[in-house]
């Protein structure tokens, strides 16, 4: 594995975001995997998984809320912290970031919206 100076490393099982905590950053994995959950009647639903440069969290930035979902590394992950403050910087310096971001949450969107149109169907 390529080692980072920068990152918080995790183990297999380790929660990096719970579900219904304060968060004001998001996250960029920088190698592994992590899973996305929530709970409905005490079982974990997994959301979705994501990977290697991959960002989740982002809500956080965003929105003035808790958490909608737990995060919690499949296997080794590092994964790279990015605050609302050094985000706005780096997207200043590089503007088509913003753009990949508008990018990956449309696409999460609409397979979202067709995971809800299947269950609806059955």
């Amino acid at each position: 594995m390529k080692e980072k100076a920068l990152g918080t490393s995790y183990k297999d099982g380790e929660i990096v975001i719970k579900k219904g905590s304060v968060g004001n950053c998001l996250y960029v994995i920088q190698y592994g995997k992590v899973e996305i959950l929530d709970e409905k009647d005490g079982v974990e639903i997994k959301i979705a998984e994501l990977s290697e440069s991959d960002f989740f969290g982002e809500m956080g930035i965003f929105e003035k809320d808790v958490r909608s979902c737990t995060v919690r590394a499949l296997g080794d992950a590092k994964i790279l912290t990015v605050d609302k403050r050094n985000l706005l910087k780096t997207i200043q310096q590089d503007a088509t970031l913003a753009y990949r971001m508008l990018e990956k949450l449309s696409n999460r969107l609409r397979k979202t919206n067709i995971k809800l149109t299947e269950s609806l169907m059955i």
